[in-house]
């Protein structure tokens, strides 16, 4: 359908008017034509554009598919409605679409752009090196287009990454030698090409060849560093060790605090690590060239041994404590792991506390002038350093005494009172002692010393939320936070992917058994991974165009490994755990049981009911008042067009724990969980969980021998592989007889399909009756076992408080399971009494009146 001049002018307007994102101007344009022309596919595909864009996305499909039925040939339609699908991260759609926009307008530049760069979101390498090859080829002949360089290097990048290193570095050539003027030196994009090119050829295993390359390449290349670091690597991978190690020299002599320049030089002179007298010779030589860097003085304790380590240790800790670097014992608690040193270190602080050290200045005896007392009573700079490390090492776990770490903060406190890093370590050694409250107060007092601090701002934050006190967290984060942010404090850090509050956040609310607040907060983190692998669309396209390939190339492989981040784990299993609870809860399901758990077990049904009933009206009475608050905010504010943010309809969760399919929703937590982090052990048990509560057993037993081979000693194991074989004992008859054969050939070597499992459980028990952990594990398996033992396990996770090696974690992991197994209040209330007497500070098991 052909359109009239003005209506052809008011396209163009739409068109604007979605680029420059005023939408209501260019969904009343859009109206102006269909008003007309009402089956006008292209303007209705535009609409659509823009409606998606308002956030409505299921109008937005509505209207383009009408749109493709009036214009099935048009290629704005289908172009529009490739967009639409990678909004909604259907990738696969989205594909199909452009790659039929394309054939319908195949010299059409942006599709092309969008196409390619859909495919190497989709790590479709393939296809990414077909639409790089033609929009290289539509580009004009031999790089008169101004986008030259960036159209051949994307080609590169696509080659290399699809594997064919040799078309990659062919491709980068045959730019070069399109150039009829040499670039200039202060061509930055050229110079990265050339660096990206050599790492090409050293990839193809030709460091001979990479290194004539670098050779030639190294007088004009702007990234000086990183050309002296390839050229010292490509000796030392060739055997050239002389040239190697004055290469290593040169880097040393740039930066005498990087540990793998030393490690290449140790390499080039062909030490070994045995080789200790040589090794400590080459860091003293650097530590006489270079005596105000820490590296070549910390790097020998690691290697040195007896008096030697001894002597050493002796000069690093005087001299880093009289210049009072708070940061000390983090540097040497590695050494901790070996008991000798970790004891040679004591000794030596402990004679600097009492004074019956000897004193050194460079290695001499001489008095150290920093570390004269400022007057007759106050303590010297070196005693407060010396006080400072004593408590952080008795307060570390390899070296733990609490009482003493706690008396000489106490006396470090004493002496300078405003000193911040001091009442952080004191909140360390509450957080400790298991008294979680106390802690919070101390870090709060710590970050009143310097409100201006963002550091000791967030660790009280975190305190605060260790202690459950979620309110005053917000608070303390929302002196940092912008005012104006939509959502208060909260929105704000969500809105700056804050993972580590939103996290804390998250787990405080479901120790609260607040599960709904608690899942919304796992989301959210979820939501921030998702938004980090959708941000790679921005980097296809910007680092091309700014020639900063080598750090594209590292951010596409880091890409591939995102979940795999500690901050996704810990999300996602606790996500799982609040779905496995939903499923074997259905209660809890709905949000009026939230948070009152433990109160409702104690209720008769008819209680529980009125409590129910009573929480839902108190409930709702709130979310209809936090409504009006929001839209009198709403209306007496406005923010520009585009920038106004959805409203959250789901603020406490109540809809995400209201799932009427808490597995399904939990696979998607434990899908990429499982895929990316097969190494964390905890991955592996809650999927088991899943996948044993859906009897998708194979994949249950699966997950049961992942977790063996990673600690084959974990207590939980043990408890899991009882309960598979008591399903596999119960469901005999009712599987598939294939199906149950496959599943006894592959859990027979671990159980025998005929074992006594009360006599192997009490095996187990009898091997592992020092451990608290194991015991209650095996406890859990005879409650599976025997559900008539429930009163005898309940006084047996009683006597694990009586063994010497019982923690604190231990006994907290005890206390929950008499929850779960819904004990008798006298065995609770026993529990936390006799665990208060061994632990008196610890918080989780103090009463109301303490």
């Amino acid at each position: 359908m052909q359109l009239g001049s003005k209506e052809r002018s008011l396209f163009k307007q739409v068109v604007e008017h979605y680029e420059a994102k005023h939408f209501k101007k260019g969904i009343k344009a859009a109206n102006q034509i269909l008003n007309k022309n009402p089956n006008h596919g292209d303007t209705q595909a535009m609409k659509a554009l823009i409606m998606n864009a308002q956030g409505n996305s299921d109008e937005a499909f509505v209207l383009c598919k009408a749109a493709l039925k009036n214009a099935m040939t048009s290629h704005v339609c289908w172009h529009v409605y490739g967009v639409l699908w990678r909004c909604v991260k259907n990738y696969e759609e989205a594909s199909k679409a452009y790659k039929f926009a394309l054939k319908l307008e195949p010299d059409s530049q942006q599709i092309l752009r969008d196409l390619a760069i859909l495919q190497m979101q989709m790590r479709d390498y393939e296809g990414y090196v077909k639409s790089r090859r033609m929009i290289l080829q539509s580009s004009g002949p031999r790089g008169k287009n101004s986008n030259s360089r960036q159209n051949w290097t994307g080609l590169a990048v696509a080659q290399h990454l699809a594997g064919d290193l040799y078309d990659a570095e062919k491709t980068l050539t045959t730019f070069e030698e399109t150039l009829r003027n040499p670039p200039s030196k202060s061509d930055n994009e050229h110079s990265e090409a050339v660096l990206y090119k050599n790492t090409i050829i050293a990839e193809m295993g030709e460091t001979e060849r990479a290194l004539d390359h670098l050779e030639a390449v190294f007088k004009n290349n702007l990234d000086r560093t990183a050309v002296m670091e390839m050229r010292a690597q490509y000796l030392l991978q060739l055997g050239r060790n002389q040239e190697a190690e004055k290469a290593y020299r040169a880097l040393l002599d740039r930066n005498a605090d990087y540990r793998m320049y030393y490690e290449g030089l140790r390499k080039a002179l062909n030490l070994e690590d045995s080789d200790v007298e040589s090794l400590k010779i080459l860091y003293d030589e650097w530590a006489s060239k270079s005596p105000r860097s820490d590296t070549p003085k910390r790097v020998p304790l690691d290697f040195l041994e007896g008096e030697d380590f001894r002597n050493a240790a002796d000069q690093y800790l005087q001299q880093m404590l009289h210049k009072g670097v708070p940061s000390t014992f983090a540097n040497i608690k590695s050494l901790y792991s070996n008991s000798a040193k970790r004891d040679t270190i004591q000794e030596l602080v402990e004679s600097y506390l009492d004074g019956t050290y000897a004193p050194l200045m460079n290695g001499s005896s001489e008095k150290q002038t920093n570390g004269e007392k400022d007057s007759a009573t106050e303590k010297s700079p070196f005693d407060m350093a010396v006080l400072y490390f004593l408590a952080q090492h008795y307060n570390y776990h390899r070296s733990q005494d609490l009482a003493r770490a706690m008396e000489l903060i106490d006396r470090a406190i004493e002496s300078q009172p405003e000193e911040v890093n001091f009442h952080m370590t004191k909140a360390r050694i509450w957080k400790h002692r298991g008294n979680l409250r106390k802690a919070s107060e101390t870090m709060e007092k710590a970050r009143s010393l310097d409100e201006k601090d963002r550091y000791i701002n967030t660790k009280a934050a975190k305190y605060q939320l260790r202690n459950g006190e979620n309110d005053a967290a917000a608070a303390n984060m929302g002196k940092f936070t912008r005012k104006e942010a939509v959502g208060g404090p909260l929105g704000d850090l969500i809105e700056m992917q804050c993972m580590w509050y939103i996290t804390e956040d998250g787990e405080a609310y479901l120790r609260q058994g607040k599960l709904g607040l608690a899942l919304k907060r796992f989301m959210s983190v979820n939501d921030i991974f998702d938004t980090w692998q959708e941000d790679q669309f921005d980097f296809h396209t910007f680092s091309l165009r700014k020639g900063q390939i080598r750090a594209y190339i590292d951010m596409v492989k880091w890409q591939d490994h995102l979940r795999e981040h500690p901050f996704f784990s810990r999300a996602a299993i606790s996500a799982v755990q609040i779905y496995l609870r939903l499923f074997d809860d259905p209660h809890l399901r709905d949000e009026s049981f939230n948070g009152m758990n433990g109160s409702l077990d104690k209720m008769s049904p008819g209680e529980a009911k009125k409590a129910q009933k009573k929480a839902r009206k108190a409930r709702e009475k709130q979310e209809q008042a936090e409504h009006e608050k929001a839209d009198a905010k709403k209306t007496a504010g406005g923010g520009a067009e585009g920038d106004s943010k959805k409203e959250d309809k789901d603020p406490k969760g109540a809809k995400l724990v209201a799932t009427a399919e808490p597995l399904l929703d939990a696979m998607k937590f434990l899908t990429p969980l499982l895929e990316f982090s097969p190494k964390n052990i905890a991955a592996q048990q809650v999927g088991f969980e899943v996948f044993l509560r859906r009897k998708k057993y194979m994949l249950a037993l699966r997950c049961l021998y992942a977790a063996r081979s990673i600690d084959p000693n974990h207590s939980t194991n043990h408890e899991q592989a009882i309960r598979f074989r008591r399903t596999l004992k119960s469901l005999a008859e009712s599987l598939p007889p294939k199906i149950s054969e496959a599943l006894e050939a592959e859990f027979s070597p671990l159980f025998s399909p005929n074992a006594d499992l009360l006599e192997l459980n009490s095996d187990y028990l009898s091997k592992n009756s020092e451990s608290a952990a194991h015991v209650q594990a095996s406890l859990c398996a005879r409650q599976v076992i025997d559900p008539t033992t429930a009163d005898e396990n309940q006084k047996d996770v009683m006597r694990t408080l009586a063994l010497p090696s019982v923690s604190l974690e231990d006994a907290i992991r005890g206390l929950d399971l008499l929850k779960d197994w819904k004990a008798q209040s006298r065995y609770r209330e026993d529990y936390i009494a006799a665990a208060h007497e061994r632990w008196p500070e610890a918080t989780v098991f103090m009463n109301k009146h303490d």
